[in-house]
């Protein structure tokens, strides 16, 4: 996170609430627990693991 412009991490920001508001939006992956999300507009990925207690890890990459 230290890396990161504050523009990115916005961005990165964005992307995370809105995992956090819908957990289903990304597209499963398939054979795993993976859950892969994009935003087009905010160029963001993010890979996430939604646990059974509704905890989120993540895995994010901000495009430059």
């Amino acid at each position: 996170m230290d890396k990161l412009t504050a523009n990115e991490t916005h961005r990165l920001d964005r992307a995370i609430v809105a995992i956090s508001v819908n957990p289903e939006l990304g597209i499963e992956v398939p054979d795993t627990l993976l859950r892969d999300y994009t935003d087009e507009v905010d160029a963001v990925r993010v890979i996430y693991y939604v646990t059974a207690l509704q905890t989120i890890t993540i895995v994010a990459y901000v495009e430059a």
